[in-house]
């Protein structure tokens, strides 16, 4: 456990920071990505639209291209790895396309089938109860870092690290007293993108990973 003063964070398995460099080690088979899109599409903000981020894509020459609901969740394929010049392309695009300034993480298949099974089986996102998975950036991917800037309320947030991302359970009708609601406008909120337990269970079957 990542200790945070009185408070604690648990760490699940062994930290791994987001390697974009990865696919280096595998061969030239189709590699399955998804790229996480920050902040697009909320309160009719950064409005980009799926349907013509998809045909941008594809007349840009990515393959595979497809999109699941409108909080920025975009697949495709490559033939090797996905490199920094892979996110600064995407990147461009929707600036070039839609005039959106938008920060974009890619994860591979197996990021995001480790991370959704890291999920706990019992942890449910519905009326009751909200489950958050916060994806880190690399300057936060890191139990330390997070110590110093994650405060979980006792009894009210339950925290977990897995490298790649934090996952945040809360009853909702607690909300309003979780340490989730002084990230916002910290430096680490915007180093983190944030979809919910169902959105990212959705995410893995997409890339036909179990969760």
């Amino acid at each position: 456990m990542a200790a945070l003063g009185s408070r604690r964070v648990r760490t699940v398995g062994r930290l791994r920071r987001t390697d974009t460099s990865a696919g280096k080690r595998r061969n030239r088979a189709v590699n399955k990505y998804v790229a996480l899109l920050r902040g697009v599409n909320i309160g009719g903000r950064n409005k980009v639209g799926m349907q013509r981020l998809v045909e941008a894509m594809a007349a840009a020459g990515f393959k595979g291209v497809s999109t699941y609901i409108n909080s920025g969740n975009l697949f495709f394929s490559l033939s090797g790895p996905a490199t920094f010049k892979t996110t600064e392309e995407i990147e461009g695009l929707i600036r070039d396309e839609f005039n959106v300034v938008t920060d974009v993480l890619i994860k591979d298949k197996d990021d995001i089938g480790r991370i959704a099974a890291a999920i706990p089986k019992h942890w449910s996102h519905d009326r009751q109860t909200r489950v958050d998975i916060m994806f880190l950036w690399p300057a936060y991917d890191d139990p330390l870092a997070l110590s110093e800037n994650v405060s979980p309320v006792p009894n009210i947030d339950t925290v977990e690290f897995v490298g790649g991302a934090l996952l945040w359970r809360v009853d909702k009708d607690k909300l309003g007293r979780s340490g989730q609601m002084r990230l916002p406008g910290t430096d680490l909120y915007k180093h983190m993108t944030i979809r919910n337990r169902n959105t990212v269970r959705k995410i893995a079957e997409r890339l036909g990973v179990g969760a």
